[in-house]
């Protein structure tokens, strides 16, 4: 008769919940609750693969959401292996896209990466983290290797991905070399021989080329894990700068916790699964809080705080929380107001309104038409006049949450 390990099967279940906590999808995850139970009893942990395009995104939480994940495995002890795709970038990757990418050049990809690793290492832990390029082994492949490689997948198959599908129906040109992305990036897990490849649900056909490589390679598959995209403060479309719904990694705390308290009711349990390290017990305490009628603004108040402190540690979250309530809960000035220097001769509203836009990264005519809809306060006071003078020291609240403070140039 086999004896239960009860304090295996504990950890085995917390890791699991840990590990798919917000998922959108995962593929095999039975074999997945194997490898961390081995894990587990080996000591040895779990090799997980992050394939990134070196395209250099300025971060925001949207694409923090896998590496959330991974720094949430890491804290598990699992090690992370980040692969930069040095080679596959000179491919171009389809993903997506109705023609060909622009393959990358060499500087490109070296420059890229440098910066995408800058801003990935505020989330994930270094020390914890192997990073490779994978031209290390790819470069490696003798033409018969690659061609054996190819051999191991259709045209057919490769044309079920969506972009592919598109553009041969479309007549759009396809170049043989786009073949070689997926095949090339599902290499990528045979040479490191990951147990678990991460990435968001646009990655699905090449994390699972990846898996039906390494068996038929005879190595253990990779279990696949897909994060889900992120929804935007619109509470509609995946979060975009271009849509400006977004909350960016590297803002400044009080715009970061502002926004963060912009989030629709209906999205605080995902943002707590996606943006945040809370582990899922404590997210299930969340969901019966709100169900039981708890105030939704006082739940974004403990998520804004939470997301603010990853970024930006604790002493400039309490000053951003405390800015949140001087400025949008008592209805009053806040203390600390970034200024605005303008020039001695600028005597009214209307003169100053290039450099506030300029300050506040708006367009002077977006400035404008707040202005005209009486958008804008001074010193506590509504103005719908351009026309109105300033001095030195005056606060202006320009729409809800921006202020300034008028410092005039000798």
């Amino acid at each position: 008769m086999e004896v239960r390990d009860e304090k295996l099967e504990k950890e085995t279940e917390h890791q699991m919940r840990v590990m798919l906590k917000g998922a959108a999808e995962v593929v095999g995850e039975e074999e997945l609750r194997q490898k961390v139970e081995q894990s587990i009893r080996t000591g040895k942990p779990l090799r997980v693969k992050f394939g990134m395009d070196p395209s250099a995104p300025d971060i925001h939480l949207g694409h923090a959401v896998v590496l959330r994940k991974l720094k949430q495995m890491q804290d598990l002890g699992h090690r992370i292996i980040v692969v930069i795709g040095d080679v596959t970038a000179r491919i171009g990757d389809p993903t997506g896209k109705s023609k060909g990418r622009r393959a990358l050049s060499d500087k490109e990809v070296m420059d890229n990466a440098q910066t995408y690793l800058e801003q990935i290492f505020q989330i994930m832990d270094r020390e914890k983290t192997e990073v490779y390029f994978n031209g290390e082994w790819l470069e490696l492949l003798k033409l018969e290797e690659i061609l054996h490689l190819a051999s191991t997948v259709t045209v057919a198959r490769l044309l079920e991905r969506d972009d592919f599908q598109n553009r041969y129906k479309n007549n759009v040109p396809i170049g043989l070399h786009e073949f070689f992305y997926p095949l090339m990036q599902a290499y990528d897990s045979v040479a490191i021989e990951a147990d678990i490849e991460l990435g968001g649900t646009d990655q699905t056909f090449n994390i699972l080329m990846g898996r039906n490589l390494q068996k038929s390679q005879g190595l253990s598959p990779q279990a696949a894990i897909f994060m889900p995209l992120l929804v935007g403060l619109d509470g509609v479309e995946k979060m975009s700068k271009s849509l400006n719904n977004y909350i960016g990694v590297k803002e400044d705390a009080k715009v970061m916790f502002k926004k963060a308290m912009e989030v629709p009711d209906a999205l605080i349990i995902r943002y707590f699964e996606l943006t945040t390290d809370e582990m899922p017990e404590r997210i299930d305490v969340i969901k019966e809080e709100l169900a039981a009628g708890k105030n939704p603004r006082d739940v974004k108040l403990e998520l804004a705080e939470i997301i603010t402190r990853l970024y930006h540690g604790e002493e400039e979250t309490e000053r951003a929380k405390v800015y949140y309530h001087e400025a949008f809960g008592r209805k009053q000035n806040p203390e600390d107001v970034p200024e605005l220097a303008i020039p001695a001769e600028c005597g009214t509203l209307r003169g100053l309104l290039p450099a506030a836009a300029a300050g506040l990264g708006l367009s002077s005519s977006e400035l404008r038409r707040i202005a005209n809809q009486g958008g804008i306060r001074i010193n506590g006071t509504r103005t719908d006049s351009l026309e109105i003078p300033v001095a030195d020291g005056d606060v202006l609240k320009i729409g809800k949450k921006n202020f300034l403070r008028l410092r005039k140039m000798p």
